[in-house]
């Protein structure tokens, strides 16, 4: 009698183990399936699906971890190696114009670009300024207005420009 009934409770802790199984599984793997063995075979198939995905997984992964570590090194490398830029001085009329370009990146253009309004602000001057991002470079155009041009003494206006922004160069010349 102790026999049967621990037979019973074997096959009860089985029942119970292949339900918990099989609902695990998704649908697609159950379909159709009626006996226990075959709900068996599927739930290794899942397995070996479900590994095969995780190494495919895993290596998407990888590959977009060198993707992205090989663009992070160039773009810094881009920064490193190409934060300088040229300005150019134009007068035309009365207004005068500063024209910069230069290939750094966004935060640091801004703290230049932010520099040289200040300068050119403390210099009282009425300033408008237009940024464009052409080939990659960033170019900005700022452009003052002078009742007498012959008030601004240029030199001294790029050798400020270049004081301000040390990583600018003028391409012009008096």
């Amino acid at each position: 009698m102790v026999h049967r009934e621990i037979e019973r409770q074997r096959r009860q802790e089985m029942a119970t183990f292949y339900s918990s199984l099989r609902s695990l599984l998704p649908l697609e793997f159950i379909k159709g399936k009626r006996s226990i063995s075959d709900h068996m075979n599927e739930a290794v198939n899942y397995i070996k699906h479900m590994e095969n995905k995780i190494k495919e997984l895993g290596a998407k992964r990888e590959e977009l971890k060198k993707l992205f570590d090989s663009k992070t090194k160039m773009e810094n490398h881009e920064i490193n190696n190409h934060t300088s830029g040229n300005f150019t001085i134009h007068h035309n009329n009365g207004i005068l114009g500063i024209e910069i370009t230069s290939g750094g990146g966004l935060k640091e253009e801004r703290l230049k670009l932010s520099k040289l309004l200040q300068l050119l602000l403390e210099e009282g001057l009425e300033v408008s300024c237009l940024s464009n991002q052409v080939n990659g470079r960033l170019l900005h155009s700022v452009q003052f207005e002078v009742n007498n041009s012959n008030s601004v003494d240029l030199s001294e206006l790029r050798r400020k420009i270049a004081n301000v922004i040390p990583t600018l160069r003028c391409s012009d010349s008096d």
